[in-house]
């Protein structure tokens, strides 16, 4: 006599056969979209992995931006996979947003770093530029000598200017396309300040002194009211974590307190509403807590 099938075996062979069922449509899905070279996901996908890649060769990083995408794109499939065959509930999707969002937000917190480190290192860049003009009149010249005393980051980006001179660039090109690949005002003032000082035969270490120490009263301008914002900042953040913290301790207490929010329409609608209040209230005190100088 045959054994029986037992139900937990139907179910999970079902669940398993729609887990590889979702994933062949995903990966038919994918070709047919890859497909069309000229259809608008592959252009988003060309767009988004030629912004990856440029971040990531404005800090020297060769890794290709396709790389990092498709590994999002696997990330993303193997969470809904084991959604599907083992359950995540309630939270796969924030891991999904998490793979979608954190890496090209991450690398871009780090090129405002860099960004950040090279605008502290600007002064010091164009004083050692002007002592080196005092001896060599030469602003190439200068630029070969003064390279190799420079900090990181700093000096990758003017090393990156000799080389482009060495292979025919002039020397008004690249520190036009220093600027263009930086994008920083304070290094714009800088590049203007050399540009405009050779152009009019000025005294040029003396243009760039002042430069210099107007830079370096700028810096501590923004320390100063950096130091009278941070604890504005900080309790900005407290604030905002409170929703969620308060979230979680209610739900622990009283489990089932929020199954109302899941209900269609009427729920959602409350959530949603709730969700942009929030983001609404942490713009607008950004807003008011940022300061331009």
């Amino acid at each position: 006599m045959n054994a029986a099938i037992s139900p937990d075996l139907v179910s999970s062979l079902l669940k398993w056969a729609g887990l590889l069922s979702i994933f062949i449509g995903l990966l038919i899905g994918s070709w047919a979209a890859v497909a069309d070279t000229q259809g608008p996901v592959m252009r988003y996908w060309q767009r988004y992995c030629a912004s990856l890649e440029r971040k990531l060769r404005l800090m020297f990083i060769w890794t290709p931006g396709r790389h990092i995408a498709i590994g999002q794109i696997v990330g993303s499939v193997l969470v809904l996979a084991l959604h599907v065959g083992i359950g995540l509930d309630p939270y796969w999707w924030i891991l999904i947003l998490l793979i979608i969002v954190a890496p090209s937000r991450y690398i871009e917190n780090l090129r405002k770093k860099r960004v950040e480190k090279l605008e502290d290192q600007i002064d010091g860049f164009l004083t050692a530029l002007a002592n080196s003009l005092k001896a060599t009149p030469s602003v190439g010249n200068s630029f070969v000598s003064v390279q190799p005393l420079l900090p990181s980051p700093i000096r990758e980006e003017v090393e990156l200017c000799v080389k482009e001179m060495k292979v025919g660039s002039t020397l008004d090109q690249a520190l036009l396309n220093l600027g263009g690949r930086i994008n920083s005002r304070q290094l714009d003032t800088a590049l203007s300040a050399i540009l405009i000082g050779r152009q009019l035969g000025g005294d040029l270490p003396r243009i760039l002194d002042t430069t210099a120490n107007t830079m370096r009263e700028m810096i501590r301008l923004e320390g100063v009211v950096k130091s009278k914002t941070a604890e504005g900042k900080a309790q900005l953040w407290v604030l905002a974590s409170f929703p969620f913290i308060f979230a979680v301790v209610l739900s622990a207490m009283e489990p089932g307190f929020y199954d109302p929010l899941k209900k269609p329409v009427a729920g959602w609608a409350i959530a949603g509403v709730a969700g942009l209040s929030w983001l609404v209230s942490i713009l607008l005190a950004r807003k008011v807590l940022s300061v331009d100088i």
